[in-house]
């Protein structure tokens, strides 16, 4: 199963918020859920397929090995209690989700445990997140190529990326990103509301149409039933390729997740 362009995020979800919105989102059509071990919903990530009552082979489910857990020894076993929540025997993708290994622990360490689970069976596809292009190359000299499935980042209008994105276009790596509103900042911006008002749909469905236009695969978040639902139209909006220029003159490089072990970004 390829994963969908368009998902639904769970960061941030939690208890049966996360149960329902992720039982909300398979019902209405998603067919991609995010989750990682760092968010702890993992659990209810797993109750919502089920009860969602669609088939395991329909939804691609990712999920995230946290920094505590990059060591060899640890690595594996995390893992398997991912699984043990999510009620699954393997996931579609499987991510590390920072590169933030413990003191000791170095990339060739976690990326051939990572690589050795899933030649185990244990994911589909692995891949990492919040990696730099001198971090993705160091990685696609320890990994065998084309194992790099996606490198998770944060993108939206106001933080575009395009010194990581030109690197994975040439390589071929998927580009997934997360925050794709800004947290709400995008969906503010005039320029974005100009554009809902003149295609006649919601400022979230422009952002996801730029974001699909872009080539990214991407991943909103949303508690609420109609903005899930609205969300996942956006693949019906079509922006012109002025459109699109817009948007893209919004870049300010507004970084909205740096916690203190980021690693150096790219400009």
């Amino acid at each position: 199963m390829k994963m969908p362009k368009l998902g639904f995020g769970t960061f941030r979800l939690e208890g049966d918020v996360a149960f329902q919105s992720a039982l909300q989102a398979l019902t209405l059509g998603y067919r991609h859920i995010d989750t990682a071990q760092i968010y702890g919903n993992e659990a209810e990530v797993g109750k919502a397929w089920k009860a969602s009552g669609v088939s395991r082979d329909e939804v691609f489910i990712t999920t995230k090995v946290w920094n505590d857990n990059l060591a060899p020894e640890k690595l594996a076993p995390s893992v398997q209690e991912s699984l043990e929540k999510l009620q699954t025997d393997r996931v579609d993708l499987l991510l590390v989700h920072w590169p933030a290994a413990p003191d000791g622990v170095s990339m060739d360490a976690y990326l051939s445990a990572l690589y050795a689970v899933k030649e185990a069976g244990l994911t589909q596809h692995i891949g990492v997140s919040n990696f730099t292009v001198p971090l993705l190359k160091q990685a696609m000299e320890i990994l065998p190529q084309g194992a790099l499935y996606t490198n998770q980042v944060e993108i939206h209008p106001l933080l575009q990326n395009n010194t990581l994105r030109a690197f994975c276009e040439a390589n071929h790596i998927m580009l997934t990103s997360y925050m794709p509103f800004a947290v709400g900042l995008a969906l503010r911006h005039p320029d974005i509301l100009a554009l809902a008002e003149k295609k006649h749909c919601t400022p979230a469905q422009v952002v996801i149409a730029w974001h699909l236009q872009s080539g990214f695969h991407t991943i909103p978040s949303s508690t609420k039933k109609e903005n899930m639902a609205a969300n996942l139209q956006a693949t019906s909006v079509k922006l012109s390729a002025d459109e699109m220029r817009v948007i893209d003159a919004l870049d300010a490089n507004e970084r909205q997740a740096a916690p203190d072990f980021s690693p150096k970004w790219d400009v």
